[in-house]
């Protein structure tokens, strides 16, 4: 079955940086764009590229509130206060910088733009890889994050009456959209991260599920340190299939965060873009319309040519991959190998990995004893 897509991008957000010395490049975007035309999968009969409308003031509002957002207009200016620190501003996490909002209202504009493509029906999946900050707070910034694109896209589509099911897979724990939706059952929210024992923003465990009304639609996986992809697709294959087929959303909001490779220069996992790529097929075959969203990566390269690899799957042309197998992609340290986009599998072997896999299946078990339930899920 065809299905239609849209790549979100436009040369407006290709002239946004955050400082030379910050980790989170914006670049991302653009060069992920360049790898999809360099080998003629970036767009189609069925697919295209969509600019970004930027946020206006009335959607950064549906989270945000109106002094964070002023302050935010204010020290784009070089109107920096004392005051800003407890705004989370002016941290080496969240420096402050020219253009800095019109950056991130323009990031967040395009998931906006990306919602409302879907509530139109013009688009089956949207890929905005200049989104996902998921740090971000009604009042405060936080890890590279200033407008959470997340929340505002999912209660755009709540406020349009779609059950949102918010599946995050970056390397670290969406706090901000968490927060936003702890005790909202019209928004599921969905966190596979490493742990918070060894990762900022050092939380989203087992036993936060939600509060209120919200209580059993708020998951968190946390993964130990060196968990490799057959350890995260086995999570992942334990718990999303049964919560989707209970909950049965309108949407899923997708965030794909490549700081989970283990080239990542940030996080501690073992993963490699095959983590994703194997798990991709199922959520684009439930047919259910998708906004995926970028996310963290620290390793430019790297994390451009797996979303590029992200983007083929999605539209169902991923290029063949027999000649992906053995060597290459995180072992030579080239995000332009001639073996195609997927990495090299890598495993985390011995003690370690009996270690990890154990802990791995206690989590799984808990969110099946205290989350299943509430959603009247056998097992």
């Amino acid at each position: 079955m065809s299905r239609s897509g849209v790549f979100i991008h436009s040369d407006a957000l290709e002239r946004y940086h955050y400082p030379p010395d910050c980790p989170f490049k914006t670049e991302r975007a653009a060069m992920t764009k360049s790898i999809l035309c360099s080998i003629g999968l970036y767009t189609d009969d069925n697919t295209s590229e969509v600019p970004p409308q930027p946020a206006t003031g009335q959607d950064l509002l549906l989270f945000h509130k109106p002094e964070y957002l002023d302050a935010l207009r204010r020290v784009s200016k070089g109107d920096f206060r004392p005051e800003d620190l407890h705004r989370g501003l002016g941290t080496q996490d969240t420096p402050v910088f020219t253009d800095l909002f019109r950056y991130a209202e323009l990031a967040a504009g395009a998931t906006i733009t990306g919602a409302r493509l879907i509530l139109d029906k013009s688009a089956d999946f949207i890929f905005n890889p200049s989104g996902g900050f998921h740090h971000a707070f009604a009042a405060a910034a936080g890890g590279f994050c200033y407008v959470n694109d997340v929340v505002i896209g999912c209660k755009i589509l709540k406020e349009n009456g779609k059950r949102v099911f918010c599946l995050d897979l970056d390397a670290h724990h969406g706090n901000g959209t968490q927060t936003a939706f702890y005790d909202d059952p019209d928004v599921f929210t969905v966190s596979f991260h490493e742990s918070g024992k060894t990762l900022f923003p050092w939380g989203g465990f087992e036993h936060e599920i939600g509060e209120g009304h919200g209580v059993g639609y708020n998951v968190n996986v946390p993964l130990p340190a060196r968990t490799d992809d057959d350890t995260f697709v086995l999570a992942f294959r334990n718990i999303v299939p049964s919560l989707l087929e209970a909950y049965k959303p309108d949407v899923i909001v997708l965030e794909i965060g490549m700081d989970i490779l283990s080239v990542d220069p940030l996080t501690h996992l073992s993963m490699t873009n095959n983590a994703i790529a194997d798990i991709l097929p199922f959520l684009r075959d439930t047919g259910i319309p998708l906004l995926a969203v970028g996310g963290g990566g620290y390793n430019p390269e790297h994390t451009a040519r797996s979303w590029a690899l992200a983007w083929t799957i999605l539209c169902g042309k991923e290029p063949d991959t027999s000649m992906s197998i053995g060597m290459g992609g995180v072992f030579l340290g080239n995000a332009e190998w001639s073996a195609g986009l997927r990495d090299g599998r890598i495993y985390t072997n011995g003690e370690d990995r009996v270690e990890i896999r154990e802990q791995v299946e206690k989590t799984i078990s808990i969110i099946r004893r205290i989350v299943f339930p509430v959603h009247k899920i056998k097992g």
